[in-house]
């Protein structure tokens, strides 16, 4: 791990290691154009990729195999598209390890020792004490998702009334969002909300930070949770279908199995 990013040696169609990003919010494994040469990737097409409220069109090829350890996944999706901010953190980053590979096994992330475990047998499951919350459908048809199921939790914001929200957990960021804050949420939140900017293919984009709110996620509280909320879109994609998205370094140890249909997690310690 480096910093809030969890960064682990992959192999390629047998070649490599290359540093990628393990990121759970990311549906679809992403690399480099640069790597895409190296590795005589062709462009099978194109697929709309949409990331924190913004959306566009990237070209996609398959990789006959990932490595990660002893763990490996044949025939996975990859989109190739430029990625400026990682690189920009992390120089030697190649690509992003998402959720069309993660989904395969069960998943334990260590942030107070900086581990993280992939496990296919069971095995690991069987050791994690805690309360099993379970992963939370996306908002409409399951039917018609790109890619992958979500992981997605439910969850109450003490700033919202009693209807819980939809957080995607999400180990390739360290800020908590709210695609959109209600009337309600804002009129809670007691203070003047600060803005962001970054900028994202090209065009600026500005945040509004809302004041810090406490999340119930079954029986556990996360205390003074400060959301950013997104003020312009760029790009037209599809509605999401979760309300935003909690980092996993919320938690001292987050455990996913999606064959097992549930998280447990992990406070950290005060």
């Amino acid at each position: 791990m480096q910093g809030a990013l969890i960064v682990v040696p992959i192999e390629i169609n047998h070649r490599g290691p290359y540093d990628f990003v393990v990121d759970t919010g990311g549906q679809v494994t992403t690399i480099e154009p640069s790597l895409a040469v190296e590795l005589h990737l062709n462009a099978q097409g194109t697929t709309g990729v949409g990331g924190v409220a913004t959306y566009a069109r990237r070209a996609y090829s398959y990789l006959d195999l990932i490595e990660a350890g002893q763990h490996s996944v044949p025939n996975a999706v990859a989109v190739i598209q430029e990625m400026t901010q990682l690189k920009a953190a992390d120089s030697r980053i190649r690509g992003i390890l998402a959720a069309n590979f993660l989904e395969h096994f069960d998943l334990l992330i260590d942030n107070g020792r900086h581990i993280l475990c992939l496990d296919e047998s069971g095995a690991l499951a069987s050791t994690i004490k805690g309360e099993h919350i379970p992963l939370a459908g996306p908002r409409g048809s399951q039917q018609d998702l790109p890619f992958t199921r979500p992981m997605i939790v439910a969850a109450h914001l003490s700033a919202g009334d009693v209807a819980p929200v939809l957080l995607r957990l999400d180990s390739g960021s360290n800020a908590p969002l709210l695609y959109a804050a209600d009337a309600l949420v804002r009129s809670r939140s007691k203070g003047k909300a600060s803005i962001l900017k970054r900028v994202a293919n090209g065009v600026e984009q500005s945040f509004s930070v809302l004041p810090p709110q406490d999340i119930q996620i079954g029986t556990h509280a996360v205390r003074q949770v400060s959301f950013v909320v997104p003020m312009n879109a760029i790009g037209v994609g599809p509605t999401p279908r979760e309300d935003g998205l909690l980092p996993t370094m919320a938690f001292q140890r987050v455990f996913i199995t999606c064959a097992g249909g549930y998280v447990t997690l992990e406070p950290w310690e005060h």
